[in-house]
Order: C-alpha cells, then sequence, then structure tokens
C-alpha cells in the first residue's frame, strides 16, 4: 500500500506528490481524466498545426512561486517563453496601457494618459519592491502565515503603514481615482482584478489587481514553450523519477474513513486503493464534502457553512487558428502575449454589473492570449495562435445582447456567444474575423467534462471575493489544509491561497501531512524498518519533518 494516495493529477495534486516524494514517502496519484494536468493542459483541437492551451495559459503566480522553483522543473524539461511586451489594454481611440517587464516601459505608457501617472507607477512599484518578499511568503505558506505576517507587518510601516493597508483593500475604481490623473493606470489595475472574479467596485480589487500587475511587471506573464501541458510533464517525469505512481482514467467516488481516519479511496471501478499515512485531494470543495465523503463523518456546521459557498464566474472561452497576425488597430498591442479587451473602466463596470444581476454580456470583457507572439513553437511561421476567455454568469436570467441566450450552451447557444466575443475582438482589430482559419469554442459545460474541479466553467476555485479568502477559504474557521477526517488533506485552489497555477494548496497540505505524527501501531512499524527510496538510498522518517522535503 502507498503511504499517501493523492485524488487528482492537477498541478496541485501533482506538487503535493512531488512533497511528499521528496520526503520518502511512496505516493499514488488517481486521475480520473485520460491525461494528467487538470487545466493545464494543451492539444491541437482547434488546428492539427496550432497548439492550443485548454484552460490556462500565462503563470506570472508560477514564475513567482517558490514552491514551484523549489521543484527545479528546468531539470525536467520545462522552460518558459516571453512575448516582447507583458500585456495591453487598448482603447477604441487609439490609446494603449501596456505592462511591461521594464518598469520605465509601464511607466512611459501611462504618462501618454497623463503627466504624472509614470511616476504614480514607479511609487507603487516602490511599494512593491518593499513588501514583495514577506507578501510573497505569507501568500505561499500555510495559513496563518506568522513569520511572514510578523516581517509584513515591518516592512508595511516602511511604506506607510496602515495607508498601504488602506490602499491594498480600496476597490480598484477607487485606488485609479487616488493614484493617477490617467485612464491607463486604472486599466492595467482592473484588467488584472478581474482575472479572477473581482469587479472595479469590489473591496479588495485593487490591492489583488496591484498584486498580480507587479507580478507581471517583475516575473511577466511567461508560456511553457510548447504548450501549457510542459509544465505538467515537468511535474509528472519529476514524480516518477522519484518513484511515485501515476494512474489516469482512474476517478475516485469515495474516501474510505475507518475510525475517523481516511484509510485510503474507492474508484468507480469498484477498486479500493489504500493509504498508509494520508489522502490528499486535489478536487472542488463541494465534491469534496458533498461527494467523496459521508455526511456522517463531517460537522453539522461545517455542511451547513458549505451552502454558503460561492463559485468564481463562469467562463466562456474561444479558441483560432489565425492566419496572420492579429490586425490590432492600436500597434502597442501587437507585441503583447496578453491582451485586455473593454473600452474604458466604465465599460469594465458595466461588464460586471451584467454578471452580478445574471445577465450575458452584450459587450463581453475578454482575455485575449497571443500564444504565438508568446511561444513561436505554437504555430507555423506567419501564423498565430490565439483565443479569448469572457464570463458569464452560472444561473443565466437575462441577456443584454438580445439574442435570447439562456445558458442551455447547446451548438446554436455556443455560436452566438463564439461570434459575440469576435464581434468584441473587431471592435480592437478590425479584420480579424477575416484572419480565421478555424475555432473550437469551450463553453461552461465542456471546460467541466475537461476537468470536473471547473465547475460551470469556475476556473479559481470558489470566488476571490474577501469573504472567502484566509480563514474563510474555503469556509469560515477553516483556512489550513487539515480536514475534520485525520489524515485528510484539502490540496485544491479550493484552500488558501486559492486559484492560479503556484502549487501552494498542494505544497500546504503535502507538509500538514508530513507534520501529522504517525498512529501508534504504524509509528511502531516505521522504527522497526529502514525505508530505502529506489536508488537504494537510505531514507529519514518523513512523517514528523517540518519543511516538507
Amino acid at each position: 500500500m502507498p503511504d499517501a494516495v493523492v485524488i487528482g493529477a492537477g498541478p496541485n495534486g501533482l506538487v503535493a506528490a512531488n512533497l511528499l516524494a521528496d520526503a520518502g514517502w511512496s505516493v499514488e496519484v488517481l486521475e480520473e481524466q485520460p491525461e494528467p494536468g487538470g487545466a493545464v493542459r494543451h492539444d491541437r483541437g482547434a488546428h492539427p498545426d496550432f497548439v492550443s492551451d485548454l484552460c490556462s495559459s500565462f503563470y506570472p503566480l508560477a514564475a513567482a512561486s517558490p514552491v514551484l522553483a523549489g521543484l527545479r522543473l528546468e531539470q525536467h524539461g520545462l522552460r518558459w517563453s516571453h512575448a516582447p511586451k507583458v500585456l495591453a489594454h487598448p482603447l477604441s481611440d487609439g490609446r494603449c496601457a501596456v505592462l511591461d517587464r521594464r518598469v520605465d516601459g509601464t511607466a512611459d505608457s501611462l504618462e501618454a494618459f497623463a503627466p504624472g501617472d509614470g511616476a504614480a507607477w514607479r511609487r507603487l512599484h516602490d511599494a512593491w519592491q518593499t513588501l514583495r518578499p514577506d507578501l510573497l511568503g505569507a501568500l505561499f505558506t500555510p495559513f496563518p502565515p506568522i513569520r511572514s505576517t510578523a516581517r509584513l507587518a515591518v516592512r508595511l510601516r516602511g511604506t506607510g503603514g496602515l495607508r498601504m493597508a488602506r490602499t491594498l483593500i480600496l476597490p480598484v475604481r477607487r485606488l485609479a481615482q487616488e493614484e493617477f490623473l490617467g485612464e491607463g493606470g486604472g486599466l492595467l489595475l482592473a484588467g488584472n482584478a478581474l482575472h479572477a472574479d473581482l469587479a472595479p467596485e469590489a473591496a479588495g480589487s485593487g490591492g489583488y489587481g496591484w498584486l498580480m500587475s507587479m507580478l507581471g511587471q517583475t516575473y511577466g506573464f511567461p508560456v511553457p514553450a510548447g504548450g501549457a501541458g510542459a509544465l505538467t510533464r515537468a511535474l509528472v517525469r519529476r514524480l516518477e523519477a522519484r518513484g511515485g505512481v501515476l494512474r489516469c482514467g482512474q476517478r475516485v467516488d469515495r474516501i474510505v474513513v475507518r475510525g475517523g481516519r481516511a484509510a485510503g479511496v474507492r474508484t468507480a471501478g469498484g477498486e479500493t486503493v489504500a493509504a498508509g499515512r494520508a489522502v490528499l485531494a486535489d478536487v472542488a470543495v463541494p465534491s469534496l464534502y458533498g461527494e467523496l465523503l459521508d455526511p456522517a463523518h463531517l460537522p453539522a456546521q461545517l455542511l451547513s457553512d458549505l451552502r454558503r459557498f460561492q463559485w468564481d464566474f463562469a467562463t466562456f472561452k474561444v479558441d483560432w487558428a489565425l492566419d496572420g497576425p492579429v490586425p490590432w488597430r492600436c500597434e502597442q498591442a501587437a507585441g503583447a502575449g496578453t491582451v485586455h479587451l473593454a473600452d474604458g473602466l466604465d465599460e469594465l463596470t458595466r461588464f460586471a454589473a451584467q454578471l452580478a444581476t445574471g445577465t450575458v454580456p452584450d459587450r463581453p470583457f475578454c482575455l485575449f492570449g497571443q500564444m504565438t507572439t508568446s511561444d513561436p513553437s505554437r504555430s507555423p511561421r506567419g501564423t498565430e495562435s490565439a483565443w479569448a476567455y469572457t464570463h458569464v454568469p452560472h444561473d443565466i436570467s437575462g441577456d443584454a445582447g438580445d439574442e435570447s441566450l439562456t445558458g442551455a450552451w447547446d451548438a446554436k447557444e455556443q455560436e452566438i456567444m463564439a461570434d459575440r466575443v469576435e464581434r468584441q475582438v473587431e471592435r480592437f482589430a478590425p479584420g480579424f474575423r477575416a484572419a480565421i482559419r478555424s475555432r473550437r469554442i469551450l463553453a461552461p459545460p465542456t471546460l467541466q467534462s475537461l476537468d470536473r474541479n471547473l465547475h460551470g466553467g469556475a476556473i479559481n476555485g470558489g470566488t476571490a471575493a474577501m469573504h472567502q479568502q484566509l480563514f474563510f477559504r474555503p469556509a469560515p474557521g477553516t483556512g489550513r489544509p487539515e480536514t475534520p477526517v485525520k489524515g485528510l488533506y484539502l490540496a485544491s485552489a479550493g484552500a488558501h491561497p486559492g486559484g492560479g497555477v503556484h502549487g501552494a494548496p498542494g505544497a500546504n497540505a503535502a507538509r500538514a501531512a508530513l507534520r501529522r505524527p504517525l498512529a501508534p501501531g504504524l509509528a511502531g512499524a516505521q522504527r522497526l524498518l529502514t525505508h530505502r527510496d529506489r536508488t537504494g538510498r537510505r531514507q529519514p522518517d518523513a512523517g514528523h519533518r517540518e519543511d516538507g522535503g
């Protein structure tokens, strides 16, 4: 029997499995899909000559993550690639805000909107440079991050203390009004906040937009060379080199609990896989507590709280194979890997308000990815592999576009919405539709079929709003990977610190499992054994390690 069973081979599950294997544990990973990766995969579904990322594409959090850096995935084939510019937000009047990895490049872009805005950006960047080490430490370690938070409090005093803390919880709109005279700075912050589900008027959206913008400023929005799945392949190669086992096509439908402790899992095919020490679940929170566990093993209060669990927005995505580069009206957008498409902050607010009222937006805010610009291996020379995604309500009450979309997402509704997305691109790139060789539509039900964790196309494991973060994630009083069942750990984006490809939930779960002492009977047996890895090297008892390897 393996020491640990990991449910799900998404990035968090694979990170957790790698850290356990590093500590000398035997690990078996069970994945429902025919291939690993979860939302980190690619294929050639839009066109045989074009690589398309299925779900996620750009990875600033991965580039910043000390968890992934510690795995040294470059030794297992991972290589990052960057577009010339990180991000662009063009407007219909020809102006364009550009996020560049050079601070001066970003500042110059914003200075064109209003004199002094370049200096304002540098001030925000200076605060980031001061706070970055401990802010990232707090973000990527288990909750509560006591040491990082203490150091962060000291650093905050150096950036204005309470005034800087106030800045970080402001809505984007207010933050932009306080810091900038022109539109450009607010566009960069607000578009990045909407990478999650934070509207320009939402509390904390300013801080989230600032964080994502500064990650892009420092690390860029890199992509794995060859396709998103290259990141997954590197994690799998590393795991297998350490003796870990990955089995795909194995859907887990029950966690086996004996004596109040997770003893293993049962698959849909009827197989029981025992776990000697722990079960780690890289699954959505409602699935873990509502499907995989018998409610008898859970506190009534937790079950009640989970009825209030909130998903992030549903997602609608289109992949394209383009015969040439995107014909942007604003040439500054041509070199950006990511392009935000909304004609100003007010249009972003209008979009968010339509979502909040259950209405399908008529002018959908789109995140547009230029993948060949970011990684030339994605399509033939002179062409572009591209995608755009937007958000739609989970429960649709109306259609602002007057095309009677209901959320059934049958073939007709998918085509209507994909056409709407293309019209939004055309507003900023006239002639775009004439360049389309082929397209592939990924509606909310399709995304969920590709990865059960993407409920209704929700890509962040639950809302990023303040009421479901920190010790409120996934429910009040939680925030750590431990669950009410001994030996069972939540290792998905539903746990702190939430969505994004950075591996922190998986790492936190692995470290929690490694810290937990063995049950008395197992501890006695362990003392009689000298554990050796597959190379024959003697390994210490990993059950008491504090650092997760």
